[in-house]
């Protein structure tokens, strides 16, 4: 599992850390672990050019000392100090090591670059995981001084909100974030986590709480997915019934059941329009009709008929998938457990805001509707969230942009309300499935365009590849 912890949690477990170790041995793991991350990125060092952008915090003492390692490593490394004061070990060692050190004070007095001594790679160290979001004017004006040099962030990159995954003005772009300890909420959830380029982790050896904010890795998905049992058979496998698509929208009955019918459980029932009942059938044919199942999706496709779709699969008082039309029939906590998998606007509707409200604030938005509506709540993106009611927030970390396709969240639907029907509880199925989709995707894509059948296709594939639970 891949953890975030709030910025309160790594401080309590730092403080506990120091209190064991001598003074700055902390910071020089984490120093090290920085420099050692800009080598690799750089590819070598005699020669090469770094320049620090250096605040006032602890954050900056970090880039600092990770400038010195470098330049007694053969860099030529330079620090812009965008404060009045700056860490004084830091600024030290640096000069120690050869490093050459500048007050940055911004336009027309900035440090001067010619193109031959232009760096190669900046190393943000302009705010640590303390500060707000936003950047203040002379680290604006640094950033631009440097516009097109690839950057390297400290911990997270400055002027993000680091507990939240959102944005408030400037902010740095990464091309390489190297965090220490643990990985931080901003770093997982967007819009944040699409500023912070690769992540890379350096352990510091702290003890720290349940996380707040976690993503499945490959040996959590495997532990999770359900397997046959030695004697299973159709039956006890689960079997899910799929209330999708319509005259009007045929595709999104066929695609639901092509991400229910993906071996996950022992059974797809379909139970829908006549005609897309009969495609249903052409393209699945071990896809049978009504009878008594374990879990149902519906909504996708299903248009004027989706709120009676939704009330007549809650009588069976099985687990639910809500998808879609029948998401505007949600009006409060469902009798059954439920996934709800709404997009951003179709999460506004349902609370009432700005989808620009929900895309801006994706974690606090998933996390409202899951207290509201009581209930599992998949929130799709490129960062999808698994919010419930209580526990961690999961975030979605697998997949690639050609995802964003027409059908391919029916197929996520099916995919889902198959894991129910296995046994699965809500947030595990809506999670797992979820990981297993964008896992599908990457796998169909093979770096170029997909379409959503094929997403459902690739499913067995990764269940194939996923590591031996022992």
């Amino acid at each position: 599992m891949r953890s975030a912890h709030t910025v309160e949690q790594v401080r309590e477990a730092e403080a506990a850390l120091m209190a064991r170790l001598p003074e700055g041995a902390l910071m020089q793991r984490a120093a090290a672990g920085l420099a050692y991350a800009v080598l690799d990125l750089l590819g070598s060092a005699y020669g090469r050019r770094v320049l620090l952008l250096v605040g006032s915090g602890d954050n900056g003492g970090d880039a600092l000392y990770a400038g010195a390692v470098l330049a007694r490593r053969g860099c030529r490394v330079e620090a812009w100090l965008l404060a009045d004061r700056a860490h004084e070990g830091g600024v030290a060692a640096l000069r120690a090591a050869g490093g050459r050190v500048a007050r940055f004070s911004g336009p027309p007095g900035a440090p001067a670059t010619t193109r031959a001594e232009a760096p190669e790679v900046v190393v943000d160290g302009i705010v640590g995981i303390g500060g707000r979001g936003g950047l203040r004017e002379e680290a604006v004006a640094a950033l631009r001084a440097v516009a097109g040099v690839p950057i390297v962030a400290v911990d997270t990159p400055s002027g993000v909100e680091v507990d939240t995954g959102e944005l408030a003005g400037e902010h740095v772009r990464a091309a390489l974030t190297v965090t220490f300890g643990t990985h931080k909420v901003a770093h997982l959830v967007d819009p944040a986590a699409a500023a912070c380029g690769a992540v890379q982790l350096v352990d510091l050896g702290l003890d720290l709480p349940p996380a707040a904010v976690e993503a499945l890795q490959p040996g959590d998905v495997a532990r999770l997915v359900p397997r046959p049992a030695p004697h299973a058979q159709k039956y006890t496998r689960g079997v899910v019934g799929v209330r999708c698509g319509s005259a009007e929208y045929p595709g999104a009955g066929l695609l639901s059941v092509a991400g229910a019918a993906t071996g996950l459980c022992g059974m797809v029932r379909y139970v829908g329009d006549r005609e897309v009942a009969d495609r249903v059938r052409e393209a699945h044919p071990e896809v049978v009709g009504a009878g008594r199942v374990q879990a149902w999706v519906v909504g996708s496709g299903g248009g004027d008929d989706a709120g009676r779709s939704l009330a007549d699969a809650a009588e069976d008082g099985v687990p639910l998938v809500v998808d879609a039309d029948a998401l505007a029939h949600v009006r409060g906590p469902l009798e059954v457990p439920a996934v709800l998998t709404p997009h951003a606007g179709e999460l506004a509707a349902m609370l009432g805001v700005d989808r620009a409200g929900v895309e801006a604030r994706p974690l606090h938005h998933a996390r409202l509707a899951a207290d509201r509506f009581e209930a599992v709540v998949l929130l799709k993106g490129r960062h999808t969230l698994v919010a419930s009611p209580e526990g961690p927030v999961r975030v979605t970390t697998t997949g690639v942009p050609w995802l964003a396709t027409a059908g391919a969240g029916d197929v996520l639907g099916g995919l889902v309300g198959a894991l129910l029907a296995a046994g699965l509880e809500a947030y595990d199925a809506a999670s797992v499935g979820s990981w297993l989709h964008g896992a599908a995707a990457t796998l169909a894509s093979a770096g170029g365009p997909i379409v959503a059948g094929e997403v459902a296709g690739a499913v067995p594939a990764v269940v194939r590849g996923l590591p031996s639970r022992g």
